[in-house]
This record gives structure tokens, C-alpha cells and sequence, in this order.
């Protein structure tokens, strides 16, 4: 696996100092050693919220740090816990007569060292409240519970009580509220993969994990892999279970643990949205990353059961950009402006033309995936299905084309390019014949008209004869066509073996790639264009 380092030994460090250029945050002076990230305007007048733990988990807990969050974060090395100096150093730092909560996710590195640090910090005189955060409920009731995302419920819900004046006792009774009333849990494809180490999965390809452990840590159990809607219902199912008021109003923190796609987890709120407990919920945070595993390709579910304290309080702003809140809704729709008809004129038969484009039509259908495999090896490998979804285009409405009336015909099938075909090829498909079959209602001239469509694809699309594109082929054929059908082919096919020899461009795709990549294999437009112009040939 390739990552972006430097040195391994100092990614945390690095990352920090990429985090501190927010004008906002600030480190201590002892940074390296010590690496506490502070609010830069504190003051010491209000009481403090102080979290932390291993780093690896970003934006957590740095990227907390805010008014109406964190006061400040001590970040260890990657899942290690802070040592004791460092969390003392942050206490010592930021807390005031007011005092100071302490927040620790309940892993045994962080309960001790966080523990001995108020220790110490209270010997020196200073007043500090701890607070220990097991929110994941995979294992059960029975188990000293991990602490997951939802602890950021406590960073906000206390952090704004404290930036409101709240006391510590005040501070602390909110906290332990919060604490008692969420619940986390998690699923992923696959495991972490350690920066700048091997990766070996124990999962297979058909398997996924749940109850996840954000160190990389087994979760609870391996499960069948299955579509997205039916892993959603068994994270359900198993956080109903732990809910202890279920019939309650809840806010849901959707956190990407770093290596689900942004349009994954777009999906995945749906699939929730579809359960019957989305109706509880009032309140959606992400779906971002927020504790996250480094890059684990998975996702965990916090929900906080609501009252009306904590919602005031949870709704009211926060700093740090990381925090995202909303209501959550269903998908509301707003009506549509009707478009004109995509075909505006009668169907009328001709039986010879019938043939011809239906025959066109399948063959461009035909051939997707060899086009497909022909573009994959110098773009993106979608014009086979671009060309076979314009073929179905034709073929599902050809009983309503006007077959009999060629300027019509043209500019109704410029019209179902427009509205339906897709990528950059049915555009320029649909400028064509749009643009040819005004042409030709002012001439009856078949070669004329599409050549004047080829003129606005050049002026719209912007390219021309030697940059490697479909017009390669198409303007050679166009300018043949007076001539014969077979010479129109025979043009078409010599534009589309030029375009094997081009290598250097200034324009579309081609400008992108290196000479070795394209030599010797044709455009796949101007190879498509190049055997609808055989096929029709040899009718």
C-alpha cells in the first residue's frame, strides 16, 4: 500500500502542524514531547473540557477543539494513549479557578494515564472532574463498554454548557447525563491499514465485521457480506436492543471510520433512513469522518437519546468545521418545470430507414463492452456503454420516430441524445443531429446537413481533425458522402486508423496521457463511427 508520508515516526507531528494552520488552535511549547492542541483565545474564566487519546482517529480529538467543544486535546502516538505529563501539561494549561472535565474514552491506557494526570493535577490544587465514556454497545451489557464516536456528544453537549458559564458541578452532571444515553456501534469491510506497514486482512472478500475496535481490534463477529440496506438492519436491530427508552426522540452521529467514499456514505444514510427507527430521529451529525480508524473502510452509528436540555444544548453552535449538524429528514421534492415533449413530431413509417437505424442501433449496443475495453486503456473505459446507451435510446422509441421526414428524424434524435443519452460523446451526438436536421430543413442535402452538425460539435466541443477525437472519423466520412457510401466508410476507417498515430495533443483526454499509452491504439469514438459507416455500407 502507498500513503502520503514522510517519515513515519513523524506523521502525527506533521499532521498537527497541518491542523494549526487554523488561526483559532494553537500547541503547546513543548510540542513534539508534549502534543496538546489549545484554544488560542482561552482565558481561563469558564471551566475547561479536556479529552484526548491516540491519534489515528482524526478529527477526533484536535479537530474538536472550538468554542462550544473541546478547551483542548492531547494526542498520543497512533492508538497509543497520551502519556501522563502530557495530559497534566494540557490541565495545567487551560484550567482556571472554574476547574476542569476530563473525558476518557474507556480504554485502559487512557483511563490510567488520564487518571493519574487529574491525580496529580488535583494535588498541585486543581479542581478536576473525570469522566469515563463506553458507548459501545456490540458487547453487550455485561462488559466494561469501549469508548466510540459518541463520546463527541459529550465534547459538544458539556463544551457548550461550559462555554455558556456553566459550574463544573453543572458541567460534569450534563456529561454523566450524556454518557448514560448513547449508544455506538459499528461495521467494516476491512481493517485499518497501519501507514507506512503492510496490510493483511483477516476478513475475506464475502465477510465483514461487526461491533468494530477503532485500534484494529476484532470486532464482535464476522457476518456474511451482503447489500448495504441488509447490513444497515443488523446494526439496527443490534443498537435497538441496547436502547434502554427506545420509544424516545434521538439525535444519530453517522461517522465514516476514514475509508468509505463520500457517495457510499450517502447511501448508507439512506439504508437508515428506510429502518423503522429513522422516524425517531430528529438530528443528523455527518455523515463525515469523526472518530475514525485511520482508513478503515467502515462506519459506526451513535444515537443520543434527546431531552429538551440536551437538545438546546446540542443545537446550539459549535466552532470546529468537523461537527455537522442537521435535521434529519426524508428527501423533500419541489415540482419539476415541465421541458418540452422529447419528441414533438408524428411517427411516420419508412421501411428502409426503419432497417437502417434499427440495424445502427444494435450495432452500437453490440459492441459495448469491446468498446468499453478499447476505451479502458486509454480513458475511462465508459464509451462502449456512452454509444450502447444512445443505440437503446433509438431502439426503445423507434415506433415513434418520424421515419419518413429526414430534417425531423435528425432533430428528434438530437433531442433524445440531449435528454437521456449520457457523457461527453451524447452531447456532441446531440449537438449533431440537432444542428444537422435544421440544416436540413433549409437544404435537403444529407451530406451538407450533417457537416454543418459537425461544425457546431467543433464549436461547441472545441476540437478538430488530428486531436484525437470521433471527428477523426466523422469529417472525412461527411465530406465523402457525395461521393458514395462506400467511400464515405473507407474515409471513416482511414481517420480512425490515424488517430493509432497521434500521440501529442493540446486537447480532451488525450493531453492527459503519455505517448506510450496511446500509441497504437485507436480513439474509441472515432473507432465506433468508423464501423456504423461499414455497417451502413454494406446494406
Amino acid at each position: 500500500m502507498k500513503f502520503f508520508i514522510n517519515e513515519v515516526d513523524q506523521i502525527v507531528n506533521e499532521s498537527i502542524d497541518g491542523l494549526l494552520t487554523n488561526p483559532r488552535l494553537a500547541k503547546l511549547d513543548s510540542f513534539p514531547q508534549v502534543r496538546v492542541v489549545v484554544r488560542k483565545d482561552w482565558d481561563k474564566s469558564k471551566v475547561a473540557v479536556i479529552s484526548g487519546g491516540g491519534s489515528g482517529h482524526e478529527p477526533a480529538h484536535a479537530g474538536f477543539v472550538g468554542k462550544g467543544m473541546l478547551t483542548a486535546a492531547i494526542c498520543g502516538d497512533i492508538f497509543a494513549s497520551p502519556s501522563v505529563d502530557a495530559v497534566l501539561s494540557a490541565i495545567l494549561a487551560v484550567t482556571g479557578p472554574a476547574g476542569c472535565l476530563l473525558v476518557i474514552k474507556n480504554y485502559t491506557g487512557d483511563r490510567l494515564n488520564f487518571g493519574l494526570a487529574a491525580e496529580q493535577a488535583r494535588a498541585l490544587g486543581y479542581n478536576v472532574e473525570t469522566l469515563i465514556v463506553g458507548d459501545d454497545i456490540a458487547l453487550g451489557k455485561e462488559v466494561h463498554r469501549r469508548g466510540l464516536a459518541g463520546t463527541l456528544f459529550v465534547h459538544k453537549i458539556a463544551g457548550q454548557l461550559a462555554e455558556e458559564g456553566g459550574s463544573l458541578a453543572e458541567v460534569s452532571r450534563v456529561a454523566h447525563t450524556v454518557a448514560g444515553q448513547i449508544a455506538s456501534i459499528g461495521l467494516s469491510l476491512s481493517e485499518y491499514r497501519q501507514l507506512g506497514q503492510a496490510f493483511h486482512s483477516r476478513l475475506r472478500d464475502d465477510q465483514v465485521e461487526l461491533g468494530l475496535g477503532i485500534h484494529g481490534e476484532p470486532g464482535i463477529d464476522i457476518i456474511p457480506y451482503d447489500k448495504a440496506d441488509k447490513l444497515m438492519e443488523i446494526v439496527v436491530k443490534k443498537l435497538l436492543e441496547s436502547l434502554a427508552v427506545p420509544d424516545s426522540r434521538y439525535a444519530l452521529l453517522f461517522n465514516n471510520m476514514g475509508g468509505v467514499s463520500p457517495v457510499e456514505m450517502g447511501l448508507l444514510v439512506n439504508s437508515f433512513r428506510k429502518s423503522t427507527f429513522a422516524a425517531q430521529v430528529d438530528y443528523l451529525i455527518g455523515p463525515s469522518p469523526m472518530m475514525s480508524s485511520i482508513n478503515m473502510n467502515g462506519f459506526s452509528i451513535s444515537v443520543l437519546q434527546l431531552s429538551d436540555e440536551l437538545e438546546r444544548l446540542l443545537l446550539s453552535y459549535a466552532e470546529p468545521s468537523a461537527w455537522q449538524l442537521h435535521r434529519f429528514k426524508t428527501p423533500i421534492t419541489v415540482e419539476s418545470p415541465v421541458l418540452p415533449p422529447t419528441i414533438q413530431y408524428p411517427a411516420s413509417a419508412n421501411a428502409t430507414v426503419r432497417a437502417l437505424i434499427q440495424g445502427i442501433a444494435s450495432l452500437l449496443v453490440s459492441i459495448e463492452t469491446e468498446i468499453n475495453m478499447l476505451d479502458a486503456k486509454v480513458g475511462d473505459g465508459d464509451a462502449g456503454s456512452t454509444f450502447a446507451l444512445a443505440g437503446k435510446l433509438i431502439l426503445s422509441h423507434l415506433d415513434q420516430l418520424p421515419l419518413n421526414e429526414t430534417d425531423k428524424l435528425l432533430t428528434t434524435i438530437g433531442r433524445l441524445m440531449a435528454r437521456q443519452a449520457g457523457g461527453s460523446s451524447g452531447v456532441l451526438l446531440s449537438i449533431l443531429f440537432t444542428a444537422a436536421g435544421s440544416a436540413y430543413a433549409e437544404e435537403a442535402d444529407l451530406g451538407k446537413a450533417l457537416s454543418a452538425g459537425l461544425q457546431s460539435v467543433k464549436h461547441f466541443g472545441g476540437a478538430k481533425v488530428g486531436d484525437r477525437t470521433m471527428i477523426d472519423a466523422l469529417e472525412p466520412a461527411f465530406a465523402a458522402l457525395d461521393t458514395s457510401l462506400a467511400q464515405a466508410a473507407l474515409q471513416a476507417r482511414e481517420g480512425a486508423e490515424s488517430t493509432r498515430r497521434i500521440l501529442n495533443t493540446k486537447f480532451g483526454r488525450s493531453s492527459y496521457l503519455a505517448e506510450n499509452t496511446l500509441r497504437d491504439i485507436p480513439d474509441p469514438g472515432a473507432e465506433v463511427i468508423a464501423r456504423v459507416f461499414e455497417y451502413v455500407a454494406a446494406q
